[in-house]
C-alpha cells in the first residue's frame, strides 16, 4: 500500500524552509492533496488492520491525526506550523492518558512504534509496581526475538538510580529506572513512498503492541474510576 509520494516530502521540506502562516495558507490545497489526504487513507486502512492485533486501540482522524498548527503559547520556538505529519493511536478507554502507537512522516525521516512518552508521578508508580510484580511477563515482551529484531531495545528517559521502594537486586531493576517506555523503527524520509512502508509500519506496530498493552494494564486498573468521573478531560 503506497499512499505518500515524493510530493508529500517535497511539500514538508518546503514547509520547513517557509514556516509561515501566509505561505501555508496559499498552498493549503497542496497540503490537503499530498499530505493530509494520504494520511487519512492510511488511518482508514490501519483501523481495519488494528482489528487483527490491536482492537483496543483507536485509529480515526478525529482522535489520531495531529493538527498541523503548533501550540506556541509556552514554547520558545514560535514557528507556527509542524513540518511533519503524525498520528497517535491510543487505548479506547485511556485515550491520551495512556500508552499508544505513533507514526510520523517528516522531511528528516519516518518513525513508527509507540509506548508511553509522558507519565505522571502516580502513573509511573503504577507501571513500576506492575513491572515489579510481573517482571517475567514484561521481560518476555521487551526481550523477545520479535521485539529486538524489529525495534531493538526499550529506550527513553530514565533515572540513574533504582526508584525508592525497590531493591537494587530486583530482577527487573534496569527497567524500573525508566520514566519513558518507547520502542520503534526509524527510516529515511524517502522510505515513506516505497512499497515497503506500510508493511514495515504494521510490523513495528505488531512488535510494540504487547508493550503498549502491558503498560495500559496497570493504568486501566488504577484510573478507571477517575476516567468515568471526568470523561470530558479525554477529548
Amino acid at each position: 500500500m503506497v499512499v505518500f509520494s515524493q510530493k508529500t516530502l517535497a511539500f514538508l521540506r518546503a514547509l520547513k524552509h517557509h514556516n509561515e502562516r501566509e505561505w501555508f495558507k496559499a498552498r493549503k490545497d497542496e497540503y490537503e492533496e499530498h499530505v493530509r489526504n494520504p494520511m487519512l487513507l492510511l488511518l482508514e486502512q490501519l483501523a481495519k488492520d488494528f482489528q487483527r492485533f490491536a482492537p483496543d486501540l483507536v485509529a480515526s482522524p478525529r482522535v489520531s491525526l495531529f493538527r498541523i498548527y503548533r501550540d506556541i503559547r509556552f514554547s520558545a520556538d514560535k514557528s507556527p506550523l509542524k513540518t511533519q505529519i503524525g498520528a497517535y493511536f491510543p487505548n479506547r478507554i485511556l485515550m491520551k492518558k495512556g500508552a499508544g502507537l505513533y507514526l510520523e512522516i517528516g522531511p528528516d525521516g519516518v518513525w513508527s512504534g509507540g509506548g508511553l512518552y509522558r507519565a505522571t508521578t502516580s502513573q509511573l508508580q503504577f507501571i513500576r509496581d506492575h513491572i515489579a510484580c510481573n517482571h517475567r511477563k514484561f521481560k518476555n515482551i521487551v526481550e523477545s526475538t520479535q521485539f529486538k529484531k524489529t525495534v531493538g531495545s526499550l529506550h527513553g528517559k530514565k533515572n540513574n538510580r533504582i526508584p525508592r521502594g525497590f531493591h537494587n537486586d530486583h530482577p527487573a531493576a534496569p527497567y524500573l529506572k525508566f520514566r519513558q517506555f518507547l520502542a520503534g523503527c526509524a527510516h529515511p524520509a524517502e522510505f515513506a513512498h516505497t512499497p515497503q512502508f506500510y508493511k514495515s509500519t504494521i510490523t513495528s506496530f505488531q512488535a510494540v503492541t504487547p508493550l503498549v498493552r502491558f503498560l495500559n494494564e496497570s493504568l486501566l486498573t488504577h484510573e478507571s474510576d477517575s476516567l468515568q468521573e471526568t470523561p470530558g478531560s479525554l477529548e
